[in-house]
């Protein structure tokens, strides 16, 4: 083989070498953009899945996490003494709302020192949701609730969603009186806070015939510092069906409001039951308008 063939056949051969090499590289390019590419779509997914979950996720209804209402708090926690006052009543100590509480003779219920009142209820419970309002306008008189969240009652249940807050992991202090609540069970009634076995001895003597005559075991259930108790809803729900958290807490304000006659009126009955626990202190709580209802209870 002549010279010049040997190199026209070597430069052949680098050619053919050449166009190999390139094409591999291409190859690899072009799975490197398919793995590429795929990852990308993924990651698309992702992200997209997590933002539509974002935007749709609605908390469980067993949840007792609730929201926050700074301003319905507020509200709430600040009802003056002279609305109270002038709702006195409201609309209780009527034949279809008569007075809500029930004396009971027993040992005193105390708690560091200090006359206990223990709320026992649920998350679910449309009577809870109702009477919560007014427990809470009450001891906001005698001390300061914090952490309090709002929710509503079963969506399942009849009457439905009740616009109320919870006590679960709330706070309350006061230099008269303990506050000891108990949320037995969530939203979709499974379990929630336990009693103790003292409280569910309280329970189950004072919320029962003959204290009570609507039946055993009806919730919500109050016992004040051992002197009196409360067996369900002390004003009809109906008055909060429809409204906003802040809209009841406003109308709580206004003693012409039907709110405020169910609400308030309970609140005052709450009140006087306490005053009577505590030797009429504080005399912003007491007042006049409270210390005659002590003498009707």
């Amino acid at each position: 083989m002549s010279k010049a063939a040997r190199v026209r056949q070597k430069t052949a051969r680098a050619k053919i070498a050449a166009q190999q090499e390139a094409a591999r590289r291409a190859e690899i390019r072009r799975r490197m953009l398919i793995v590429g590419g795929s990852v990308v779509v993924v990651i698309a997914i992702v992200v997209a899945l997590v933002v539509v979950k974002a935007l749709t996720h609605k908390p469980a209804p067993g949840s007792a996490a609730g929201r926050s209402n700074a301003p319905a708090a507020a509200a709430l926690s600040n009802v003056p003494a002279s609305t109270l006052d002038q709702v006195g009543k409201g609309a209780l100590g009527t034949s279809s709302f008569p007075n809500p509480l029930i004396k009971i003779t027993g040992s005193p219920l105390t708690a560091g020192g200090k006359p206990e009142i223990l709320y026992m209820g649920a998350e679910y419970c449309p009577f809870c949701a109702t009477e919560r309002w007014a427990i809470a306008v009450a001891l906001s008189r005698f001390g300061t609730l914090s952490g309090l969240h709002f929710i509503h009652s079963d969506p399942n249940d009849t009457p439905a969603s009740i616009p109320t807050l919870t006590f679960y992991k709330s706070g309350y202090s006061s230099k008269y009186v303990t506050f000891t609540p108990v949320e037995m069970q969530k939203i979709d009634k499974s379990p929630l806070q336990a009693p103790t076995a003292a409280q569910q001895a309280i329970f189950n003597k004072y919320d029962s015939p003959p204290y009570v005559t609507s039946g055993a075991g009806a919730i919500p259930f109050i016992d004040i510092g051992g002197k009196y108790v409360i067996s369900g809803a002390s004003y009809s729900y109906t008055l909060l069906q429809g409204k906003t958290w802040s809209q009841i807490a406003a109308a709580l304000h206004d003693p012409s409001t039907p709110i405020a006659q169910g609400a308030d009126g309970t609140a005052n009955y709450l009140t006087a039951a306490i005053c009577k626990l505590t030797g009429n202190q504080p005399a912003s709580a007491c007042t006049p308008l409270v210390r005659s209802l002590e003498g009707q209870i």
